[in-house]
């Protein structure tokens, strides 16, 4: 029986690779990370935080999060480049910091035609990386302020129960004058967040 290598575990490799920050390593100088959109990008600057939590309701201090979001008016930039105010595509993780918190600083995103017609309510992607994840799990974040939006959305009310429905809605919160959302991702037991097969 062959055993599992390193190669195909997530973490804590992942960091090595790709939160060299996180990882305590020199980053390099054009580094995709958290800072998805910068002052005059188009639409309200905010703070996504979060923390992961696994089955145990312990902490998981070293997780990878991607995050794939549309701009403001509901479009996603495909092409990335570190000198535009705003990219659709963005990194964190979780660290042994901070209370291990993973953290993005973009833009609340409009809402995205679904391909039945229907808008989406503003959301953002992610994927979640760690160790014992050989597949990243997805998952969305909704945002507690659009409660109108959230009821019609096509992929949100697919979700039966309107408790499980409530583990995609990030809380708002004010910090220092600014405006975040708070989601913290449970990846097993009570209060499991709840993940797509995309």
């Amino acid at each position: 029986m062959l055993r599992e290598t390193a190669s195909q575990t997530a973490g804590p490799y992942v960091h090595i690779g790709l939160a060299l920050a996180a990882a305590g390593n020199p980053t390099r100088d054009e580094e995709i990370w958290n800072e998805m959109a910068k002052p005059g990008a188009e639409g309200e600057l905010i703070e996504v935080v979060g923390t992961v939590i696994d089955g145990n309701g312990d902490l998981v201090r070293d997780a990878f999060l991607e995050a794939w979001q549309a701009d403001a008016n509901g479009v996603y930039q495909p092409e990335f480049d570190l000198k535009k105010p705003f990219n659709s595509f963005g990194r964190t993780a979780t660290t042994f910091d901070y209370g291990s918190e993973w953290s993005l600083k973009t833009i609340k995103p409009g809402p995205v035609a679904h391909p039945n017609g229907q808008l989406m309510a503003p959301h953002i992607n992610l994927a979640i990386f760690a160790r014992g994840i050989n597949i990243q799990l997805q998952t969305r974040l909704y945002f507690e302020d659009e409660a109108e939006a959230n009821a019609a959305c096509p992929v949100l009310s697919r979700i039966e129960s309107p408790t499980r429905r409530q583990t995609l809605i990030a809380k708002r919160e004010e910090a220092d004058g600014k405006v975040r959302y708070r989601l913290d991702i449970r990846l097993q037991g009570e209060g499991e967040t709840v993940f797509f097969d995309f």
